[in-house]
């Protein structure tokens, strides 16, 4: 794979969104207020558990805090990469312009994933690295090398993995267009990972560890920052990922021998 050829093509990718966004400048002043809101309203429903209890699963507000602001970043990184590329897929599935995808002279996966960008996503990430800095600061959390990268190693699984179930599910549209629903199903999920995973029972731990990986998503990430978090669930948060990233692109290359392009 050629990286300066994808690096240029990304570029343009990503100048070609900016351009088409910016023609309405003043919807970037309504998403942020928009992403504002949204924020503010995650937190205080937040607040709403905490306010006859000190601590949830052994996580003080505070703590918690930190976990809404991993899933604060990893949701505006949804809504700037994901959710605007894999629901194209049904339509191009349905209209016959995956053909023009395949013949293109570049990876499939890389065009259908990375396509368009919604910029608005940033301002979301932004506010969400905010959240972050202001939890490093009032829980006194001191910052050093190794924190940082095991944060940051942590945090890129976290995106592998949510990405990679996105993909899962939009691929099964070459079969079956209407599976595309399912996305809304992993959404209301994933807006559990909002939360301490040890404040559910024991059952839905295991649920959301093994069939839904909120585990490593959110909580994994989290924990790294308080300095809760295990060697053994680094690393199995990193085998975790790299299976998930490996069998989705797997799954799309299986996939596409069953797609029937528009001209056959």
């Amino acid at each position: 794979m050629n990286l300066r050829k994808y690096l240029k093509v990304y570029l343009k990718f990503l100048h070609t969104s900016l351009a088409s966004e910016l023609e309405y400048k003043a919807n970037i002043l309504i998403d942020l207020i928009t992403a504002i809101l949204s924020l503010i309203g995650s937190i205080f429903l937040l607040s709403i558990f905490y306010q006859n209890n000190g601590s949830i699963g052994d996580w003080k507000f505070e703590e918690a805090l930190i976990i809404q602001g991993i899933y604060t970043i990893l949701n505006g990184i949804t809504n700037t990469w994901f959710n605007p590329n894999l629901t194209e897929i049904v339509k191009h599935v349905r209209e016959g312009t995956l053909d023009f995808v395949l013949l293109k002279p570049i990876d499939s996966q890389f065009f259908i994933s990375l396509k368009k960008i919604n910029p608005s996503g940033f301002l979301e990430i932004i506010l969400g690295f905010f959240l972050l800095f202001f939890c490093i600061r009032i829980n006194q959390i001191n910052l050093n090398l190794g924190f940082l990268s095991l944060s940051f190693i942590t945090i890129i699984c976290s995106i592998c993995i949510l990405y990679s179930l996105w993909f899962f599910i939009s691929t099964t549209t070459i079969w079956f267009v209407k599976t595309w629903n399912a996305t809304e199903v992993l959404r209301s999920f994933l807006y559990i990972g909002r939360f301490p995973l040890s404040s559910f029972s024991f059952s839905l731990r295991v649920f959301f560890s093994v069939v839904i990986p909120i585990a490593f998503i959110t909580t994994i990430p989290s924990e790294i920052f308080l300095g809760l978090s295990q060697l053994w669930k680094i690393l199995l948060e990193v085998f975790v990922a790299m299976v998930f990233l490996v069998t989705s692109r797997k799954f799309w290359l299986f996939a596409l021998k069953f797609y029937s392009s528009a001209s056959s």
